[in-house]
């Protein structure tokens, strides 16, 4: 067994701006099981059907409209405490639709949105309600992959320049130390000089012959004593 859910409406006109020229509708039916929706909208005509998982029970109905909608322009939306769409109508008129069926049958499910309405000759300054305006912009959360751009990380990697310190190797420069003069040293004098070190008395001119040098070598044996 089916209910009729409870259907608010309010609306908008413009002969010149299709955006305000609208029908709005809000099918009161909390937390409704998606995969139950079943809705379908022509150029004439509604048809609803879904369950809501709150209260385990069904509802539906259907309605012929006062007049065309364009059903490409039309928008709808479910959200957790209603299905909501903004029906777009075909014919530009400044004039209301004088009811949202085309039968004059008054139908106790059908109520006026009270929080959109306005009358029809004060709507020019009535603010319009972006119920879907958001919609249209959720496609961007795709720029969301921008998010790769953390890669740049990668930058890090400018740190092989420690490398440098391979420069270190400079230190075998200490090999200059030949510029201290040791280079410019004949090293053939100097192994002669000091190998002719004790027959050449010019290497000690500033030392007496009878020094007590411990260069004179260790002192003579004394002759040893007859034994008694």
């Amino acid at each position: 067994m089916t209910t009729h859910p409870e259907v608010l409406w309010a609306q908008r006109s413009s002969d010149s701006v299709a955006d305000k020229n609208i029908v709005w509708l809000t099918v009161n039916v909390p937390d409704i099981d998606e995969t139950s929706l079943q809705y379908e909208l022509t150029s004439t005509g509604i048809s609803f059907k879904a369950e809501s998982k709150t209260d385990q029970r069904a509802y539906a109905f259907s309605l012929s409209l006062f007049d065309e909608v364009d059903t490409e322009a039309s928008l709808s939306k479910l959200s957790s405490r209603s299905f909501t769409a903004v029906l777009r109508k075909k014919a530009l008129n400044t004039e209301y639709w004088p009811r949202l069926t085309k039968e004059k049958t008054k139908l106790p499910f059908v109520k006026t949105d009270f929080s959109k309405w306005v009358d029809e000759d004060e709507q020019d300054g009535a603010p319009l309600e972006e119920d879907f305006g958001g919609m249209e912009g959720m496609g961007g959360m795709g720029g969301m992959g921008g998010m790769g751009g953390m890669g740049g990380m990668g930058g890090m990697g400018g740190m092989g320049g420690m490398g440098g310190m391979g420069g270190m190797g400079g230190m075998g420069g200490m090999g200059g130390m030949g510029d201290m003069g040791m280079g410019g040293m004949d090293f053939s004098k100097m192994m002669a000089s000091m190998g002719g070190g004790a027959g050449d008395t010019s290497g000690a001119g500033d030392e007496p012959a009878d020094s007590d040098s411990d260069d004179d070598g260790p002192p003579p044996l004394e002759d040893a004593e007859p034994s008694a």
